[in-house]
């Protein structure tokens, strides 16, 4: 399986109340991280092709992270696809080592065109996969 890692340095603008990365930006990162994700090893022909929903975040909340501090995103998808979907697995580390959140994540895909679930062949799956 391909493991993808991005570094995310935390703004002003990301932290909540509490002082810390708010839960919805943990959110969005785990979405930021898959969609680069796939923009570097998807094909220009599947990326023109089709798009990825998510129909499902399960999200562990482990640490906190203030402004300023960077994280590393890792992302994989251990699983080979099942119809449509697949599960795709992420993880965000301080500079500690510590896990400050991880996140098992569902998504299906869509045929651009149509709107319409596609079944994730295996050419589409093997960039994620090798």
């Amino acid at each position: 399986m391909t493991r993808f890692t991005v570094s995310i340095t935390a703004s002003d603008a990301d932290i909540d109340e509490l002082g810390h990365v708010n839960n919805a930006v943990w959110v969005r990162w785990i979405q930021d991280i898959a969609v680069a994700h796939w923009a570097a090893v998807a094909p220009p022909e599947h990326q023109a092709a089709y798009v990825w929903v998510v129909t499902r975040h399960e999200i562990d909340y482990r640490g906190n992270v203030v402004a300023g501090e960077t994280v590393t995103g890792e992302t994989w998808v251990p699983d080979p696809p099942k119809g449509a979907r697949f599960d795709r697995h992420v993880r965000f580390t301080g500079a500690d080592g510590k896990v400050k959140v991880e996140a098992v994540t569902t998504w299906a895909m869509l045929d651009r065109a149509t709107g319409r679930l596609h079944r994730v062949r295996d050419e589409i799956a093997a960039p994620f996969r090798d």
